[in-house]
């Protein structure tokens, strides 16, 4: 098996590689980077093999590693070997992991969700933190979400900061980004009937989280950091939902309300006859 060697920090595919870090430059080439061995097994066992393998040539041999590299020549991809401070320049981590991969951005648009495939989807709005992003992709794996749809100006699910907080997630739970109306539009149908139930985490006028009447499909929505929701967002949903607080905090991070309520929402649904 053939790998192509790079030393030096000036080479072209260096520089391609590391401008994967920039959102523009990474929307341009529509690819993203993800790293680690865990992270890429994932992947492969998703289906989803890198186009590009980037391994440290520090590394310890590992068959997990081996595999990867086959599917990779298998599929036509392309194998490259560097020292670990080039591939730190590459991923932005002093202490890289020994490999790191490049992937072909997914299609993201809300036509190729389909609600029926799965009793919950987690929505965020304006979540501007990748590493909650990242958190939220991997709470939806956790509880068996179908994905996460981004609602108008969200942080890129594909930046580094957010496939890292993913824990593989960005594999395995599917992704759309869509602005709000043309979101409540797709929801409600044509007709504008129910087809899925919207849950706010709110403190507007909401009913205890435990013990409301969720229902399948169930999208559950949290809003920005800092500002929540807005009101006309929440006028819509069909549930609001509040949890307890009983310090001095007067909510939960974004990514944290959504792993409490889903878990809630899907004890609730697999409780049912």
């Amino acid at each position: 098996m053939t790998r192509r060697q790079i030393t030096g920090f000036s080479n072209p595919t260096v520089k391609a590689l590391r401008a994967l870090r920039e959102k523009k430059r990474r929307k341009a080439a529509r690819r993203f980077l993800a790293e680690g061995l865990r992270l890429l097994t994932d992947a492969r066992e998703c289906g989803h093999i890198p186009e590009t393998l980037v391994l440290s040539s520090a590394r310890d041999a590992h068959p997990l590693l081996d595999a990867l590299e086959r599917e990779v020549v298998a599929a036509g991809g392309e194998v490259i070997e560097t020292a670990p401070d080039i591939l730190a320049k590459i991923t932005g981590k002093d202490n890289p992991q020994a490999v790191a991969g490049v992937f072909t951005e997914f299609d993201t648009s809300l036509d190729r969700i389909e609600r029926s495939s799965a009793d919950i989807w987690l929505v965020a709005q304006a979540l501007r933190d990748p590493g909650n992003l990242g958190t939220m992709l991997r709470t939806g794996d956790a509880i068996g979400a179908g994905g996460l749809i981004l609602i108008d100006d969200c942080a890129d699910p594909f930046s580094v900061e957010a496939v890292r907080a993913s824990m593989g997630a960005i594999f395995t739970q599917r992704i759309a980004q869509a602005p709000w109306e043309a979101f409540e539009e797709w929801l409600r149908g044509p007709d504008g009937g129910a087809a899925g139930q919207l849950v706010a985490a709110s403190l507007r006028d909401a009913q205890p989280y435990r013990g409301a009447p969720y229902s399948a499909p169930c999208f559950i929505m949290v809003g920005n950091e800092s500002r929540g929701l807005p009101q006309a967002y929440e006028d819509a949903c069909d549930l609001r939902v509040t949890m307890p607080m009983m310090g001095r905090a007067d909510s939960l991070n974004a990514a944290i309300a959504a792993a409490v309520l889903g878990y809630e929402v899907l004890e609730t649904i697999n409780a049912r006859p």
